[in-house]
């Protein structure tokens, strides 16, 4: 696609404008946000897998890949086209930026004979994520419900959360574990992005979705979209919302009270019988937010810091409590996660902590499926059934 110099301008496109850039044209994006201070992180390919990380363009996406998933399988699959949004979701989430896996939350140490006290990181970075799906989007806006609009604000969640610019990107494809579109969180990205992207055959139809994604948007060449690359984008879509690998009906409504109904079900002792609970589910999940604190110090007591770090529900200790654990089950920690995710989650947070993205089906050890589980514990929330009639909340 051939543009004129004059598609390029100092004015913010408006919102939800469509406009068509030629592929080539995304390097232009990467420079924008990088003048604007932004650090660009994004998925790429590293020890087989798609992991997300610092990008220092688009050549680092993953091109020409997609991915083969299905429970506890994993593999990447190289294809001839030069497609830098083709696959689905990795093991990794955009949690891991705004929500680290490890943070020291303050420091204190001896220096001539005064105890200095310092807080963690200082310096917030400023990231673009670059390619945000439309239920990890969904996963985020989970997140932000948990650490920002309850009664105590996480200010460090907050304070990364406020500088993140998103592009994200509609899906062109599901995934073997993928149900987003069961739960209405994909495979479109409907809102609370800077930029969203679908890309086609040859172009990439874009929009912006907030005066600052209109701002970087501009200085991309691009020109508007006309009736048929939005016809071929509705297209897209719709052919990938009936290629979903897996499909539930999950009614917000009553699944919460049904699943308590279940406590003492007998599947609960079937599942436990598999799960080996190594805590994968949680680690990969977008939404799950455990975690512990550990005070550490040195022997000659010249310091000490405390560290925040990610935790899981499946972990013994996780319960310890008074001397001993309180789901001292496997059992217990699997009915646990599965009901926080269903049923306390929505009585907690008015919302599912599941976005059906199938990360936890995928990297299972065991092939433990959440859609099957649920069929099983809660029928009126069977596979078929959603299927046959095509509900989905």
């Amino acid at each position: 696609m051939r543009l004129d110099a004059n598609a390029i301008g100092t004015v913010p496109l408006a919102p939800h404008v469509p406009v068509v850039f030629a592929k080539d044209a995304l390097d232009a994006l990467f420079r924008a946000l990088k003048n604007e201070g932004y650090t660009t992180v994004g998925p790429t390919v590293r020890d087989g897998a798609i992991v997300l990380d610092e990008l220092s363009g688009p050549d680092a996406l993953p091109v020409g890949v997609v991915e083969e998933q299905e429970a506890g399988t994993y593999r990447l699959r190289h294809t001839n086209e030069r497609t830098y949004f083709a696959f689905t979701t990795g093991p990794q989430s955009w949690k891991k930026f705004l929500f680290p896996p490890e943070e020291r939350l303050w420091r204190v140490e001896r220096v001539n004979g005064q105890m200095v006290f310092s807080r963690g990181q200082e310096e917030i970075p400023r990231y673009a994520f670059i390619g945000v799906r439309a239920c990890e989007l969904a996963a985020i806006l989970v997140q932000d419900r948990v650490f920002m609009e309850g009664p105590v604000v996480d200010t460090r969640y907050q304070a990364r959360r406020e500088q993140t610019f998103i592009v994200a990107v509609n899906c062109t494809r599901a995934g073997g574990t993928c149900f987003c579109a069961s739960l209405g969180t994909g495979p479109q990205v409907r809102d609370h992005y800077d930029i969203l992207l679908t890309e086609l055959q040859d172009v990439f139809l874009a929009e912006a979705g907030t005066s600052r994604g209109g701002e970087i948007l501009a200085q991309i060449p691009h020109k508007l979209a006309d009736e048929d690359i939005i016809a071929r984008r509705d297209h897209l879509l719709a052919a990938v919302r009936e290629q979903m690998g897996r499909h539930v009906h999950v009614d917000v409504e009553r699944v919460p009270s049904l699943l308590c109904a279940t406590l003492e079900h007998p599947h609960w002792e079937d599942v436990a019988k598999v799960c080996l609970a190594c805590g994968n589910c949680t680690m990969v999940c977008p939404t799950c937010f455990c975690f512990t604190v550990e005070d550490i110090t040195d022997l000659t007591g010249t310091y000490a810091e405390r560290i925040r770090k990610w935790d899981s529900c499946f972990s013994l200790e996780y319960s310890y409590t008074a001397g001993h654990s309180i789901r001292h089950s496997v059992e217990a920690r699997y009915r646990q996660w599965l009901m926080h995710k269903f049923s306390y989650w929505v009585k907690q947070f008015g919302t599912l902590g599941c976005v059906g993205c199938g990360r936890c089906i995928t990297w299972c050890p065991a092939g433990i499926d959440i859609t099957v589980e649920l069929s099983q514990l809660c029928p009126d929330t069977s596979p078929e059934d959603a299927q046959q009639k095509g509900e989905a909340l």
